[in-house]
């Protein structure tokens, strides 16, 4: 199958068979897909907390309570849960992580090329330090990864909620994010639909071609 036709058969799921798990093996499989995720300058500002035991859904599903219930049931219900996290900030001890883990991979034919990696990133970081919005940025690449999640699990036959609906302040705090110089920022659950799933039927909608491209 095409890429267009499994964007075209996924949907966001709202109800999960509790009974059914993912195999291992492909959620090994999506684990690699959100590790190789492109993001800029390869910042990888990201961080990805895997949830697939009962209780450690239960701890993603203390994020979901007063107005966010909704999203309870999706959370304890699903195979796996993976919560994305965003770096807050990008600061010289992790640029040169960044730095050293592209060197060790061989992404430097010569000192001079990893002057100018690190140079360039580097440069990045500053413009968004002096904007003010590194955090934000910082989501930005992280939504990559999510669109990249989405894809993958569409194409391995796995159903998947992307979950903005969530205290992000619960789970930081759950979770000790904030020591760890991370933020909580979406929620995905991964599994499979239930038959009460009325989302599963519906028929998939968006604008018109001639509405979303401008085309030179």
């Amino acid at each position: 199958m095409s890429p267009i036709s499994f964007a075209r058969q996924r949907y966001t799921t709202k109800a999960y068979d509790a009974s059914r798990q993912v195999d291992q093996a492909i959620i090994d499989e999506l684990l690699e897909l959100l590790r190789l995720s492109p993001s800029s300058v390869n910042s990888q500002p990201w961080h990805f907390v895997v949830a697939s035991t009962a209780e450690g859904k239960a701890r993603l599903a203390k994020g979901a309570q007063g107005g966010f219930a909704y999203n309870q049931s999706k959370i304890l219900n699903a195979s796996h849960v993976i919560l994305i996290c965003a770096r807050r900030d990008l600061d010289d001890a992790y640029l040169a992580d960044v730095l050293q883990q592209e060197a060790d991979d061989g992404r430097f034919r010569d000192d001079a090329a990893r002057t100018t990696q690190h140079n360039t990133r580097s440069s990045y970081v500053e413009l968004h330090r002096g904007l003010g919005d590194i955090p934000h940025w910082a989501e930005k690449q992280a939504y990559l990864a999510l669109g990249t999640l989405l894809l993958g699990a569409a194409a391995k036959g796995v159903d998947a909620t992307p979950m903005e609906g969530i205290d992000r302040e619960a789970l930081d705090e759950e979770l000790g994010l904030a020591a760890q110089g991370l933020s909580s920022m979406v929620a995905v659950a991964l599994g499979y639909h239930s038959d009460g799933d009325f989302n599963a039927a519906l028929p998939k909608s968006r604008l018109p071609a001639e509405r979303v491209f401008t085309h030179l």
